[in-house]
């Protein structure tokens, strides 16, 4: 059919790569449910289970669509408010407050402003699961750990109803990465996410999110979920606010993320990969630990913003960090980069001739000598 990912400037992957991951995993998800509620009586799909396999499996035929033949930004935008709706009114997911906010220590209820807020927040965190896959194996292995949270949170914390759809999504997850990983004996990912496939998980999670944070039984505080998105959530807004402040479309893609700013250092795939999952993971027990031990929402949304900043002003100057990595963590391939940098110098020194030599020199004159040299008519 052609749905296959093709290597050009921006994608160094070898071969044409099939982009079949998201529907694997959501006709993996949903069989699986069906036959588990056909063998099991106590396992029914609700109404909104039903709403969640609506606007899945909307997502992934038009990622499907955009997989085959790029879509414009305004169109996938269009279909995810659909999605959002579907998720609000079908679902009955609505982020209504962001827990006991203000200093008297009440509840910082949203009103009227519920559901634009949750349409926009859906939005933001599918589309930064979506910008997090530019590596083998980066977004499910993201979206894996806060699914793990998620499930921790359920039996631990409440809402057990919930494990069931969780448990058949790791599940699947965990199938698809063994195609998507590179691991010994097998030298490149066999499939791909495709956009299909990162948005359906990128609903997965802030479906999950607003579901475990809201409700008068919630299972975790509306500032603890913010902890279970934390990499992929920093990074799209990260990278937009780049993209803002260099006048640059906010969507347009690019080579700028943290897990470049890795590849750049000297990390290999896996590496990188491995630490960014490292750091989400470090998220999501925070994000429990906020919630078992009754953390104030305010020191819990404090510490995020401040963790945000650090990570924009990281990025803001990827140059400089990139440097401090390549030089104090990946030794072994710095060492090799400068013999090139210094064979590159040597290679480029030697193409010059004696007289751009002598003019060289003339360069390093003072202001007023290069001056003289010009009135004189001399090459400087």
């Amino acid at each position: 059919m052609g749905l296959v990912d093709i290597p050009n400037e921006r994608k160094v992957h070898e071969g044409e790569i099939p982009l079949v991951g998201g529907i694997a995993i959501l006709v993996a998800v949903a069989t699986a449910h069906l036959v588990a509620g056909a063998l099991f009586p106590g396992i029914v799909l609700a109404q909104p289970q039903l709403a969640f396999y609506l606007g899945a499996a909307l997502l992934v035929i038009v990622g499907m669509i955009d997989d085959y033949r790029e879509l414009p930004p305004s169109t996938r935008i269009i279909v995810q408010v659909f999605v959002a709706l579907i998720m609000i009114y079908g679902g009955g997911l609505v982020v209504r407050d962001f827990g006991a906010m203000p200093l008297s220590g009440g509840e910082l209820a949203l009103g009227v402003s519920a559901v634009p807020f949750t349409i926009v927040a859906s939005i933001g965190v599918i589309n930064a699961v979506n910008m997090s896959d530019g590596l083998d194996g980066l977004a499910g292995s993201l979206t894996l750990v806060s699914l793990l949270g998620f499930l921790v949170a359920t039996l631990t914390l409440g809402h057990g109803e919930q494990a069931e759809l969780l448990v058949l999504l790791i599940a699947s997850v965990v199938a698809f990465l063994l195609f998507n990983v590179t691991i010994p004996g097998k030298r490149r990912a066999l499939i791909f996410l495709g956009d299909a496939g990162s948005m359906l998980l990128g609903f997965a999670v802030v479906w999950f999110a607003i579901s475990l944070s809201q409700g008068p039984d919630r299972a975790i505080r509306p500032s603890s979920a913010l902890w279970f998105l934390i990499v992929p959530v920093f990074d799209a807004v990260c990278m937009m606010g780049r993209r803002v402040a260099r006048r640059r479309p906010m969507f347009s893609a690019d080579k700028e993320h943290l897990h470049h700013i890795f590849l750049l250092a000297g990390f290999t795939v896996n590496e990188t990969v491995l630490t960014m999952v490292a750091l989400a993971a470090g998220g999501v027990l925070v994000g429990l630990a906020g919630t078992y031990y009754d953390i104030s929402d305010w020191v819990m949304i404090g510490a995020y913003v401040i963790c945000g900043l650090l990570y924009y002003t990281m990025i803001m100057h990827a140059w400089s960090v990139m440097r401090f990595l390549r030089r104090s963590i990946c030794r072994r391939r710095s060492i090799g980069d400068r013999r090139l940098y210094k064979d590159r110098r040597r290679t480029s020194y030697a193409r010059y001739s004696a007289e751009d030599r002598r003019s060289g020199r003339d360069r390093r004159y003072s202001r007023n000598g290069r001056r003289k040299a010009e009135a004189t008519g001399r090459d400087s």
